[in-house]
């Protein structure tokens, strides 16, 4: 593997993830709408088109009823949430990789950069559920022409009143299973690439930008493969009425193979594959921008 020239720093991966959290908001965000419609959207009554066809429906649907501020519904609970969760992510893995480090110039395997992966999804959840679960609600309430929650804030107060903390943190264990293999998979995956990328001779921390976005968007790609079906889930489950699913998510999966297939567990695909490259991209550039700034500007951070 290629050579790692500078200790690692947790709280420098704090920082820069956060910075690369903002961004990959701004460039994912309308085709997390999409995918979100896509997965909550009702079955078709029997002679009836569903709402939406597929991806391409629903985002041109969206965009011509609602404008482009459809599309970005909903933004300002990931862009509140995502910047510190990205932060506490990239966090998670340079601590987990430091952990398992006898001396500060181990060159970790893939198998422990797969463990700091998971360990970063673990650190994520808390401040991942209720993101999340906010977000759902007001993507589907848009498509449903109810208009329960004016904003993000508003969303979160009426969730406390009515269920409590609870109802804020509904779905965490199906955030807990979505994201630590997920996890594991795309830094894994990122830090693999980045290496086969780096030319003979070259430092990892030589690596161009085309290439950085390249690694990054492709670590997205195999990090939502592993992601879909869980996700899935969590989206039916966080966006369902009250006492729906009594049993969690095995309620939720019996329910959707029963009535719609065991494909359904990847509904919104093509809206996630097509989000996945460019807004993990723009993440992990980012990263990689803001940690070569805190080198030069705080070298022994």
């Amino acid at each position: 593997m290629a050579d790692q020239p500078k200790p690692i720093s947790p709280l420098k991966n704090l920082l820069a993830g956060g910075f690369g959290g903002v961004c990959l908001v701004f460039v994912g965000h309308p085709l997390d709408t999409v995918k979100v419609r896509l997965q909550t959207q009702p079955p078709s009554l029997p002679g009836q088109p569903p709402m939406y066809s597929g991806t391409f429906d629903c985002f041109r649907k969206t965009l011509f009823r609602e404008g482009i501020r459809g599309l970005y519904r909903g933004m300002a609970a990931p862009i509140i949430g995502v910047t510190p969760m990205f932060a506490v992510c990239f966090f998670g893995f340079g601590l987990g990789k430091k952990l398992q480090q006898k001396h500060p110039e181990d060159v970790l395997s893939y198998p422990q950069l797969f463990a700091a992966g998971m360990l970063s999804g673990v650190f994520t959840t808390g401040i991942m559920t209720p993101g999340e679960r906010i977000k759902c609600l007001l993507q589907i309430q848009a498509s449903s022409g109810e208009t329960k929650y004016t904003g993000t804030l508003d969303c979160a107060k009426k969730l406390y009143q009515e269920f409590g903390i609870r109802g804020i943190y509904k779905g965490t264990m199906l955030t807990l299973m979505r994201d630590v293999p997920a996890s594991g998979m795309y830094f894994m995956t990122y830090e693999w690439l980045k290496n086969i990328f780096t030319p003979e001779g070259k430092r990892v921390s030589e690596l161009s930008a085309p290439r950085i976005l390249v690694a990054g968007g492709i670590a997205g790609i195999f990090n939502w493969a592993v992601a879909i079906p869980p996700d899935v889930l969590k989206s039916r489950f966080q966006t369902a009425p009250p006492g729906k699913y009594p049993n969690g998510f095995r309620d939720v999966l019996r329910e959707l193979i029963r009535d719609e297939g065991v494909t359904s567990l990847y509904k919104g695909f093509n809206a996630v594959m097509i989000r996945a490259f460019p807004a993990n991209a723009a993440c992990f550039l980012g990263f990689e921008v803001a940690m070569k700034f805190l080198n030069w500007a705080t070298p022994n951070l």
